[in-house]
């Protein structure tokens, strides 16, 4: 019996230290956690701002995504627009469903997004958008 318990100790001894070095090994792997404003600025590599607009056309709209507290990026193909509200960032949270009520086919600076709690449903707050800048890639030069 003494035998038995000796090999099962070994066995677990060696599984628990294999255990350890795998996660030892993907802790050595894991990659620090962006900040939002890092985020955004690696959505943004490529690209090049242009003039601020008023409105964006809704329809073309493919997507969009919330930077925590930072900004809203609506992706529209080959431009996206990013949106610095005006009040209410703090309300901004990625975990969370953006509500908006825009007038017509567009989203202007005017309208107000509600944010509504992913799990529960109810009211986190509001954000008062900003105006949207156009963000498209930069087309490379041809060596000639």
């Amino acid at each position: 019996m003494k035998t038995f318990t000796r090999k099962l100790a070994t066995n677990l001894s060696f599984g628990l230290a294999a255990g350890s070095l795998l996660l030892a090994g993907v802790a050595a792997d894991a990659k620090p956690r962006l900040t939002p404003e890092q985020a955004l600025a690696k959505t943004l590599e490529g690209r090049v701002a242009g003039e601020p607009v008023n409105c964006i056309y809704t329809p073309r709209v493919l997507s969009t995504r919330i930077y925590d507290k930072t900004a809203i990026v609506y992706d529209a193909g080959n431009t996206i627009y990013v949106n610095r509200p005006d009040s209410g960032v703090r309300a901004l949270d990625d975990n969370d469903i953006m509500v908006t009520t825009p007038t017509g086919s567009q989203l202007c600076n005017v309208d107000i997004v509600r944010m509504i709690d992913r799990s529960a449903g109810f009211f986190r707050g509001s954000v008062s958008l900003g105006q949207f800048v156009p963000y498209k890639k930069v087309k490379a030069e041809k060596e000639g």
